[in-house]
């Protein structure tokens, strides 16, 4: 397998524990370590880690921080990522779908790996046009 089989799954959303018993959360975060555990234990998992809320978002062409910490507006964060290698994106999907805090509220994004920098290679069309063009004149 190579980079077009793998898979991001973000994960974003605000406090999902706010608001269960704690039986509920004791429940939920076992299922977590068993969900990551089986991903890990099919060779399906190829990393994973959480996200610190400190960090900042910076933009423009000067490079300049814009905004504190690692989201500007928003009120949910992402949480974490974890890399998945498998055969499909619909298999990422169903992988995401069975993420056990998905019921309090957590979001799972999933992005598949760009061989290459999907901007990058725009540019590189855009600037092959323009060496064409003034080639040909």
């Amino acid at each position: 397998m190579d980079a077009r089989n793998e898979y991001l799954l973000l994960f974003r959303g605000k406090e999902w524990w706010d608001g269960i018993t704690p039986e509920e959360l004791q429940k939920t975060m076992d299922q977590v370590k068993s969900w990551f555990e089986r991903l890990t234990e099919s060779g399906q998992l190829k990393a994973a880690q959480p996200l610190e809320r400190a960090g900042a978002v910076v933009a423009g062409n000067t490079g300049r921080v814009i905004a504190d910490g690692p989201y500007a507006e928003s009120k949910e964060v992402i949480g974490g990522y974890a890399l998945l290698q498998v055969n499909s994106l619909d298999e990422a999907i169903a992988i995401a779908e069975s993420c056990p805090t998905l019921r309090f509220g957590t979001e799972v994004e999933v992005r598949p790996v760009a061989e290459e920098c999907p901007s990058m290679a725009q540019a590189r069309q855009v600037l092959a046009e323009a060496l064409l063009a003034t080639a040909a004149t």
